[in-house]
């Protein structure tokens, strides 16, 4: 006998097969249906697709997605059936949601497609109902983010998967044996799927790349960079570009600039920099003033548009500074090499040159292109030591045991000017952060041996307040036009004012150790008043909750094409002129500079802005993988420390636990609240604390506490602390609880006890 056209229809699957009932039941959702009417309206006719649509409306109704209004009768809910489109969020814990309007609705993983982390979805959001949130159910993915997944391999005779890191998969990617790309089992490998059907628990995929070995400094340090999603290795047709640039300076090109060549000129950077893309020169005028050049890396001399070392740059948008490695924007024979301003070589640049007075007033400056030759590079620590010695009344020698000049009178006269630059700028209300960096001594492996701290001296703040200058100064020559005209497009550094709300809840908890601050008025005054309290918690026991709060209630600095100033500079014109070999948004400065000094027209405003938003989002990639890194470090630095007890000041409060950060190394770990047996504990957003129910045990942003070294995860790149005592006591006064004193350097070394933590009583 024929089979009918109905009978032979495809059986459905179930994922497709509850989509298509949810939207028609929800397009009707006035009327109810038996599942005949639903399988006859959704054209699902197979008899063993009529069997699936009963047991799916079954289910259905027992998840509540649904309602049997009477026997075998179905219908949506009245309040339910709104699509939107948002961005989905994956999270290992099942707890997946998709974001529209800053609002995270849930959606539960049957209802979420396979969607991905940053996949652009269309989901149909049910209305909440007495006791319960809004739910959302994917519907249709609209763009899938192209990605990838970091993790290990797990190889065997019957099984071949990528062990993700991710926190926002929890399954294993199933890696077929032709896909492996030669990983073996325990190699640190990149990842893509390929393929997650509706019925499969795990997605399938293939190997992009292998890392190397799981546990190797490299592989993990380059793990984290594709975590992400940043490149860890040149293009070779890119470095195969740079080594064709010919680094020759003709007599023809020295000619059409500046000549500083002969002008007492040297670098002052970090001990292990090898990119030094700015430079000073000064000499004393015949009037008695001083002439300081800010002398930065002429890129775009070599770096032309549209090259495939100009669109890398672009892409990259910065250079990328891991805990022990730096990530180049530009391949190494630029920024290492031809570009740097190494001593005794001449090197083109592009300068801001300022005339100053003995009281650091800027009374004439020019900006142009320039040829320098540095007469020597600096340490900070080499430089200091001058500044020091001659603040102390010391005589520095003119040359060291090495011949090198040291040139104690030059520095020593920037180091006042800028001291007096870096005043009037506090005075115009600059903000006054100065936290300490933690910074790591590693051995050949890669394993981090000692703690130290970074600190920023007068020779640091010396080079950064002549930085601050020279970009100050550029950003106002095309800015700052006469009333009537209108700006070129150009590219700011912009950092808008903190939102109001976080400087007053700021000014509410210092108000509660007898600081103010003011939260109305011009940013000058509020700015003053910030670093009035920064001033005066120093040394207290208050001093790193109150800083700490002080640096989240700021806004982040961005660049843009349309200026509003740098609140926490307190400048109403800044940009990036001075790091070009590091920064991108430098080389568009100086190409935009160059092209309005030729009297070029102004350039496209909106593919300018796209631009600057793509150097934004890099850059804060970067800061997170850095910050990724540092935590590594850290917790392959305590993982030989477990069960040792050091003193710390709670940093951080969450609903799940607080987070410490140790006094003598600042590394940070979490007490889980799962830990804190002696209560039951609610998280107090505004004030940063949690607070015990029944004891009124209080943990609160800038605690001392001490802590036992409990867990050192390096895949989840967290250490967990047990708690041993505080001065959490609310019947001790706050103003005792004192920070405990930092070494520099150090090698923390505790008691050597195991035992569990202590419970509070």
């Amino acid at each position: 006998m024929k089979k009918s056209k109905n009978n032979g229809a495809r059986r459905l699957k179930k994922r497709e097969l509850q989509q298509k009932i949810m939207e028609f039941l929800l397009k009707h959702n006035k009327q109810s249906f038996n599942y005949k009417q639903i399988a006859f309206a959704i054209e699902a006719t197979n008899p063993q697709s009529r069997l699936d649509i009963i047991n799916l409306l079954d289910e259905l109704v027992a998840a509540e997605e649904i309602q049997e209004v009477g026997l075998g009768k179905y219908k949506a809910f009245s309040n339910r059936g709104t699509e939107n489109v948002g961005v989905f969020v994956r999270r290992s814990n099942g707890k997946n949601a998709v974001v529209i309007d800053d609002e995270q609705i849930m959606v539960a993983e049957r209802n979420s497609m396979h969607a991905l982390n940053g996949d652009k979805v269309r989901v149909m959001v049910s209305a909440a109902r007495a006791g319960r949130d809004p739910e959302a159910q994917v519907i249709e993915i609209l763009e899938a983010k192209d990605q990838v997944f970091i993790g290990t391999l797990k190889v065997d005779k019957t099984y071949s998967a990528l062990v993700t890191d991710s926190k926002f998969l929890a399954a294993d990617i199933i890696i077929p044996r032709n896909k492996l790309k030669g990983g073996k089992s325990g190699d640190k490998a990149i990842a893509r799927i390929t393929c997650w059907k509706d019925d499969e628990m795990n997605p399938r995929g293939e190997v992009v790349d292998i890392l190397g070995r799981k546990g190797e400094n490299t592989a993990e340090m380059h793990a984290i960079l594709a975590e992400f999603g940043l490149p860890y290795k040149y293009p070779e047709n890119v470095e195969k570009a740079a080594d064709k640039i010919d680094a020759g300076i003709t007599p023809e090109e020295v000619a059409k600039r500046e000549d500083f060549r002969n002008v007492t000129t040297f670098t002052i950077d970090p001990r292990d920099a090898k990119d030094f893309d700015d430079a000073l020169s000064i000499r004393q005028l015949a009037n008695g003033n001083w002439e300081v050049g800010v002398h930065i890396a002429d890129v775009t001399h070599y770096v032309r548009p549209g090259s495939v070392i100009d669109k890398e740059a672009q892409k990259r948008a910065t250079s990328v500074y891991l805990v022990d490695r730096t990530i180049p924007m530009l391949p190494e024979r630029l920024s290492n090499g031809i570009c740097s301003l190494r001593p005794e070589e001449e090197k083109l640049t592009f300068s801001a040159i300022f005339e100053l007075d003995s009281k650091a007033n800027v009374v004439n400056s020019r900006i142009g292109r320039t040829a320098i030759r540095s007469d020597r590079r600096f340490t900070y620590e080499e430089a200091q030591e001058i500044i020091e010695r001659v603040d102390a009344g010391e005589k520095v020698e003119e040359t060291d045991a090495e011949g090198r000049r040291n040139f104690p009178r030059e520095i020593c006269v920037l180091n006042e000017l800028a001291r007096q630059l870096r005043r009037r700028r506090y005075d115009a209300g600059a903000l006054e952060f100065d936290r300490a960096e933690v910074r790591f001594e590693i051995d050949e492996t890669g394993k981090p041996v000692s703690v130290y701290f970074k600190e920023s001296k007068d020779a640091n703040k010396l080079i950064e307040e002549f930085m601050l200058l020279a970009n100050l100064t550029v950003a106002e020559s095309i800015g700052k036009v006469a009333k009537g005209k209108k700006a070129k497009s150009f590219v700011y550094r912009i950092h808008e004012n903190p939102n109001p709300e976080k400087i007053g809840n700021l000014a509410l908890i210092a108000s509660r150790f007898g600081y103010k601050v003011a939260t109305e008025g011009r940013a000058k005054e509020i700015n003053k008043s910030v670093n009035r309290l920064l001033k005066d918690v120093k040394g207290k026991g208050e001093e790193n909750m109150l800083s700490i709060l002080a640096i989240r209630s700021m806004a982040k600095a961005v660049y843009t094409t349309d200026n509003v100033g740098h609140y926490g500079l307190a400048m109403d014109y800044y940009t990036h002129f001075t790091s070009p070999i590091r920064r991108y948004p430098d080389m568009m400065v100086h190409r935009l500079l160059a092209k309005y000094a030729d009297g070029g027209r102004s350039v496209d405003k909106l593919k300018l802005e796209d631009e600057c938003r793509h150097s934004s989002d890099m850059e804060q990639l970067a800061a997170n993988a850095e910050r990724a890194s540092i935590r590594y470090k850290q917790v392959e630095f305590m993982q030989d420390r477990l069960g040792e007890i050091y003193d710390g000041v709670i940093s951080g409060v969450t609903e799940w636990g607080f987070y410490v950060e140790l006094t003598d190394s600042m590394c940070e770990g979490l007490v889980p609240v799962r830990d804190l047996a002696d209560d039951y504990y609610d998280y107090d957003e505004k004030s940063y604390c949690l607070k015990g129910r029944r004891h009124g045990n209080v943990y609160t942003l800038g605690d001392m506490v001490k802590v036992q070294v409990a867990r050192a995860d390096l895949d989840r790149k967290q250490l967990d602390f047990a708690l041993i005592s505080d001065s959490g006591n609310p019947n001790r006064p706050l103003e005792q609880r004192k920070p405990g004193k930092r070494n520099e350097p150090c090698k923390p070394s505790r008691s050597k006890g195991r035992g569990k933590g202590k419970r509070r009583k």
